[in-house]
This record gives C-alpha cells, sequence and structure tokens, in this order.
C-alpha cells in the first residue's frame, strides 16, 4: 500500500460537534487527512462514526465546528455542490438502467458533452474491469461486481473526496476478504483521497493507511493499522481491535526502559517505561498470539505461568485455547498451525505453562 503525504492535510475537521436534542452524536473531533490516503473510521453501531461521515458529505450540518477540503470551508456548500462523493452500502445503483447508464448518469446530470462522457465511462469500466458486463443490469451482476459499479460510478464525476459507508458490508465474508484488495487497488490508482466508515476491524486494518478509533463520539485513538494494534492507548482500543488478554495489577517496578505490575497470576515484567507512581492501577495487555504454550517448562525466568486447558476451538489456520490460571482467570492463547499433520499434544484439561516476551506486552492506565 502506497504512503501517502499528510503534510498539512488535505482534509480536515475541526471541533466537529453534532447534537441531536440532547444526544451528542459527535463529540469535539478535530482530524488531519493527507492527500490521497485512505482513512477508516471504525466503531461500534452507535459510535458516531456514521454520522461523522455525513457531516463530511454535507447530509447532516455540524452543531459547531468545520470540514476543510483543500483549505477550502466546504460548509457553506449543499452536498451537490461539494467535490465529493459518496458511496453507499446498499451501492443504489438504478435497477432499470444498464451497468453503462449507470456509470454516466451523474455525468448527465451536469451536463458534460456526450464526447466527454462516453470517454470517462470507458475510463471507469477499464478501472472497474466490466467492460464487457456494460450493457447488463444490476440485477445480472454478483454482488462484487454490483459493489465495483458503485464505485465507478462514484469515481467517474473525479470528486477530490471519496466516502465510503460500509463499502463492502453486503458482500458475503470471502467475496468481501477479495474485494478489499481491489477497492484499495482501483482507489490508489485514480489517486483519490478516500473516508470509510466500518465496524469490521479486519477491513479497516486490510484497507487503510491509518484508522481512527471512535466511541461515544469520540475519537480516542489515531494511527496505522500496526500503531492501534501494538500499542493501544487505553483498554478500550485494546479490546476493540483483536482479542487481548488484560490483566490488572498495580505498578511495581517502573524505570526507563522497563517495568513491571503486580498482578493476580503473579508478577509481569514489560519491555518498556510508563512514567507512572509506585503502586498505582495499570492493565497489562498481551495479544493472544504472543504467548507460547507448552507442557513442558521452558528455560525462562519471566512471564512464566501455570495453568489447565479448559477449552480448544480449531480454525484451521490456528487454534485457540483458553487456560484457566492459577488464579481462576482464563488466558486466551493463540498457535498457528504450520503443519498439516500437526495437531500438537494438548488436550483438554492438561495442565500447561505459558509465557510471553517483555516487549510482547503493553502497560495501559485507562
Amino acid at each position: 500500500m502506497a504512503e501517502p503525504s499528510t503534510a498539512g492535510g488535505y482534509l480536515v475537521t475541526e471541533n466537529l460537534v453534532k447534537r441531536f436534542d440532547e444526544a451528542l452524536a459527535v463529540d469535539d473531533v478535530s482530524l488531519s487527512i493527507g492527500r490521497g490516503e485512505i482513512f477508516a473510521l471504525l466503531g461500534s453501531s452507535g459510535c458516531g462514526k456514521s454520522t461523522l461521515l455525513r457531516m463530511l458529505a454535507g447530509f447532516e450540518k455540524p452543531t459547531s465546528g468545520r470540514v476543510l477540503l483543500g483549505g477550502e470551508d466546504v460548509g457553506q456548500f449543499p452536498p451537490y455542490d461539494r467535490p465529493m462523493n459518496m458511496m453507499f452500502q446498499s451501492y443504489a445503483l438504478f435497477p432499470h438502467l444498464d451497468i453503462w447508464e449507470n456509470i454516466a448518469f451523474g455525468l448527465k446530470r451536469e451536463g458534460l458533452p456526450r464526447a466527454e462522457i462516453k470517454q470517462r465511462v470507458g475510463e471507469m469500466l477499464d478501472l472497474v474491469q466490466l467492460g464487457p458486463f456494460a450493457k447488463r443490469k444490476p440485477h445480472q451482476l454478483s454482488g462484487g461486481q454490483q459493489q465495483r459499479v458503485a464505485l465507478a460510478r462514484s469515481l467517474a464525476k473525479r470528486p477530490k473526496l471519496l466516502l465510503l459507508d460500509e463499502p463492502l458490508g453486503a458482500l458475503d465474508k470471502k467475496l468481501r476478504e477479495q474485494t478489499q484488495f481491489e477497492l484499495v487497488n482501483i482507489i490508489e490508482k485514480v489517486e483519490v483521497t478516500c473516508v470509510m466508515v466500518t465496524h469490521d476491524q479486519e477491513e479497516a486494518m486490510t484497507m487503510a493507511n491509518r484508522i481512527a478509533i471512535m466511541s461515544k463520539g469520540r475519537v480516542l485513538q489515531v494511527g496505522s493499522p500496526q500503531e492501534v494494534y501494538e500499542h493501544p492507548v487505553n483498554r478500550f482500543v485494546a479490546d476493540f481491535i483483536g482479542n487481548v488478554n488484560l490483566f490488572e495489577g498495580r505498578l511495581s517496578v517502573d524505570e526507563a526502559d522497563r517495568c513491571a505490575a503486580s498482578t493476580r497470576i503473579g508478577e509481569i515484567h514489560v519491555g518498556h517505561g510508563v512514567s507512572g507512581t509506585i503502586n498505582m492501577p495499570v492493565a497489562i495487555a498481551v495479544r493472544p498470539e504472543k504467548i507460547d504454550i507448552n507442557k513442558r517448562k521452558p528455560s525462562v525466568d519471566k512471564n512464566l505461568f501455570s495453568g489447565k486447558v479448559k477449552e480448544i476451538a480449531y480454525f484451521g489456520s490456528y487454534n485457540t485455547y483458553l487456560v484457566q490460571a492459577s488464579d481462576g482467570s482464563r488466558v486466551r492463547i493463540t498457535e498457528a498451525n504450520t503443519s498439516r499433520h500437526d495437531v500438537g499434544d494438548i488436550t483438554w484439561e492438561d495442565d500447561v505453562y505459558f509465557w510471553w516476551d517483555d516487549d510482547a506486552a503493553v502497560v495501559l492506565r485507562d
């Protein structure tokens, strides 16, 4: 995925607020999105991400705050006069028009010359590789093909900003995974700036250059998929993105390059400092795939614990173990299946050891 330029911010929101009567849907959101960036708004239902997208499009008027595109305040323009297009989850294709006419619809409304319309529609059909289907009606296409038609129609007007509302939500899992890469390739080819809304973590992490995690109308963290996954800023983000084990405890050691916390399963050592105060409450976050498990005791002296296997789930590419630790809590551990014939020797009710490196854990204060 190409690295976009974020210098200065091409799309900027300044302290955006949206209230519906007494309900605060979007709470003081300020974002800076670079030209050519694919930016994802990620959160659960009701977190404010769709309302934020609708304010960018002009379908909702902010209670306060501004939206700047290329340095220009677009809040003064109605939706049809903003240099942006929005693609909805339903695709909103016209069932009585063929694919060529669907893509040409907005261009005809703008009164473009016939020759230019023909050229642009041809370019879009080539871009989404649907030239042979130009005369078909939407119902004659698969869900993935309909999605590409909707994208082609959105891009035909050459918008400065493309807004995607749950763009792959109508597709089944396998087709959604395949289409994620197709969609990114098409967007990057036309070099359009894109903001997408999704509740699907995998979709956001696959498609976006950066992600904003939202909850209760606020943005909790903005970063690359790797930054958000590996370095969550609080418990909510850690728990929302992927699976995580959270060990509650109190800070017992705090130095510049390391710290430790006393928890119910024992002393946990972490390979970074937190600049906190001794005995302050903290949570230690450890991803399941960063934990090793074995029936034989390893030769490690830190972050080594024991427990009993209570559940095992086979997911094809990996196994998940739920291990009951000495304090009664359950620790989730995932292990990759690297061999077709290797099913491992760990089974239910086995006594096991589990451990992780210092650098695998992150200390969370909030």
